[in-house]
């Protein structure tokens, strides 16, 4: 018997001083059986990044699906504004992303991160329109920890830090670019 995937419901208040973009958002998500709750997290603290109002930003199949990101935007004719890839993406799905969308972009997390970087940065120089971000491994393990089914997330973004708080504890994210 297959594992079914957890559902877990956000309400997701943020204040990006960097944007000017303040608003609150309901959004509902689905953990695949092989997904962390770090990773979850990430996928919604990439939600409360990119969000502009649009509403346009959506979660797609993640995991389930290989030829989807975890999040992107869609205009009304169906193209691909924003392509948003969490984790250590290998540099063809990366390099197949950049030709499929106007933007893409990698939020790399983990041990692995820069070890990683260094083996697909030369083969991603060509892309113009991808932006790649490290997030600090000790940072992403506090915003696990903010996980639960039902939450509610105050995301402040200013100077590319995220401070991230919820009625289990708060974390603190220094977002690095690495292009």
């Amino acid at each position: 018997m297959a594992l079914s995937s957890t559902i877990y419901k956000a309400e997701i208040n943020i204040a990006d001083n960097d944007r000017s973009y303040y608003g609150s958002h309901a959004v509902t998500v689905a953990r695949h059986p092989s997904e962390t709750e770090e990773r979850l997290m990430i996928r919604l603290l990439a939600y409360a990044l990119y969000e502009n109002g649009d509403e346009a930003l959506s979660f797609t199949k993640g995991l389930s699906e290989v030829d989807e990101p975890d999040l992107w935007r869609r205009d009304l004719t169906g193209s691909i504004e924003q392509w948003i890839e969490i984790g250590l993406p290998d540099e063809r799905r990366i390099l197949k992303a950049c030709g499929r969308a106007d933007q893409v972009i990698v939020l790399a997390y983990g041990r692995n991160a820069g070890t990683w970087w260094k083996s697909v940065q030369g083969k991603l120089e060509r892309a113009r329109n991808l932006k790649v971000f490290v997030l600090p491994v000790a940072a992403t393990q506090q915003l696990a920890e903010l996980a639960g089914r039902n939450m509610v997330l105050h995301f402040n973004i200013q100077d590319e830090v995220v401070w991230v708080s919820a009625e289990q504890g708060e974390a603190s994210i220094e977002i690095q670019a690495l292009n």
